[in-house]
């Protein structure tokens, strides 16, 4: 089959590789029909190269259709289609029984300490064969896969129920915003984007979002979203205006740790990746510092006594947090890989309303052949072309 793989630091290849197969009673072999690039794949494509092997099946957002099914895997039938969650869960241990999927027993990464294996996510989660492919292998598909109706509409309405929608949901719930009350967006890229347009629909009065990149920006304030590019003078007064002087009830941070605006930490991750392997994985896994400006711009606007709420995916083992801020202002903080099986119920009515309630057919803005990934990675990277959401067709031929 094709797949896109990782070669080297900001060098993808599409090429063939082996066809999965079923190795586990609970596993499920899918045909891919649309998969999706993340931002969190870009830290893969730029920072975190040095837990990755060359030749990596990359890619955590996919769906597709059921091609064959493992002895145990009760709940789906060839044909069906499905999305497939980003993270791999049982569905019936001690934490997923309390719907902490991302940390499920089964599946723990125990000999990396980390929390439940992903798709297309490096040695320390497990390196699993991601989605960015033609088939997908899909353990514990007893539990993890969403089936979703085969009724004709497009795959972009129900896709983003594998990562996109499920991680700006718990954004939002983690944010604690209260009824009518007031939220700031940082980065409107995909997850950005889908956390204002949750949090309008689920009660609060006053959504922000701050992003540097004009096509964002645009695209949030059609669904209401009141935007501001941080490069502008006053954007703390003007928010502090919008929220009667306090700053808003809770700040989403949906940027992490590539933030613009961290020129020291920027430069140490530059030379950091530099180094082999050997050397920066365990320099970056114990001593790594991520840029904060996000971070840091979150714990400053947000209101005394408010809530941040972090979906941006950070990975440094020594970041300097503001913690005389945190107490003085008597802030909550959570943060986590999203729970993706906890939050179905509650979206895929949404995704299924043909009135289109959060606007997922309004977050595509490239469909490209799986051939054009390496030039597909390249655009999402440097903001080109109006890029804000790829997704991948593992059977269309390539653009000529």
């Amino acid at each position: 089959m094709r797949a896109l793989t990782w070669q080297g630091k900001e060098h993808v290849r599409v090429e063939d590789v082996p066809d999965p197969r079923i190795q586990e009673p609970t596993d499920a072999v899918v045909r891919v029909t649309s998969t999706a690039i993340c931002g969190s794949d870009l830290h893969l494509y730029g920072v975190l190269g040095m837990f990755l092997d060359a030749g990596d099946v990359l890619g955590h957002e996919a769906m597709g259709v059921v091609e064959e099914v493992g002895s145990d895997v009760g709940h789906l039938a060839v044909g069906d289609r499905v999305v497939v969650p980003f993270g791999i869960a049982c569905g019936r241990c001690w934490m997923c029984e309390r719907g902490l999927q991302s940390q499920c027993e089964t599946t723990q990464v125990r000999d990396q300490g980390k929390g439940a294996a992903l798709f297309g996510y490096t040695r320390l989660y497990g390196q699993v064969p991601g989605g960015q492919a033609q088939y997908l292998r899909v353990p514990q598909a007893q539990y993890g896969p969403v089936v979703v109706p085969d009724d004709g509409t497009p795959d972009e309405r129900w896709l983003y129920l594998s990562d996109v929608l499920p991680t700006a949901w718990q954004a939002v719930e983690y944010a604690h915003v209260p009824d009518g009350g007031s939220v700031v967006v940082l980065g409107l890229g995909p997850v950005g984007q889908m956390a204002a347009r949750v949090a309008l629909h689920r009660g609060a009065s006053t959504v922000v979002g701050v992003d540097p990149v004009p096509a964002r920006r645009l695209m949030a304030q059609r669904h209401g979203v009141i935007t501001f590019d941080p490069g502008e003078r006053g954007v703390r007064t003007a928010v502090g205006d919008l929220t009667d002087g306090r700053g808003p009830d809770s700040v989403i941070d949906a940027v992490g740790m590539e933030a613009h605006g961290s020129p020291l930490a920027e430069t140490t991750q530059k030379l950091v990746g530099l180094l082999p392997d050997v050397l920066a994985a365990p320099l970056t896994e114990k001593g790594g510092a991520d840029r904060l400006a996000a971070l840091l711009a979150a714990c400053a606007l947000v209101r005394r006594g408010g809530t941040v709420s972090l979906s941006g995916v950070y990975g440094g083992a020594k970041d300097p947090l503001p913690l005389m801020q945190i107490f003085d202002k008597q802030l909550t903080i959570r943060t986590g890989q999203a729970n993706v099986r906890r939050w179905t119920d509650d979206l895929l009515p949404l995704a299924a309303d043909l009135a289109d309630p959060l606007g997922v057919l309004d977050l595509r803005t490239h469909r490209l052949p799986l051939e054009d990934a390496p030039e597909a990675y390249r655009a999402f990277q440097r903001k080109e072309d109006g890029c804000i959401k790829v997704v991948l067709d593992p059977w269309a031929d390539a653009a000529s």
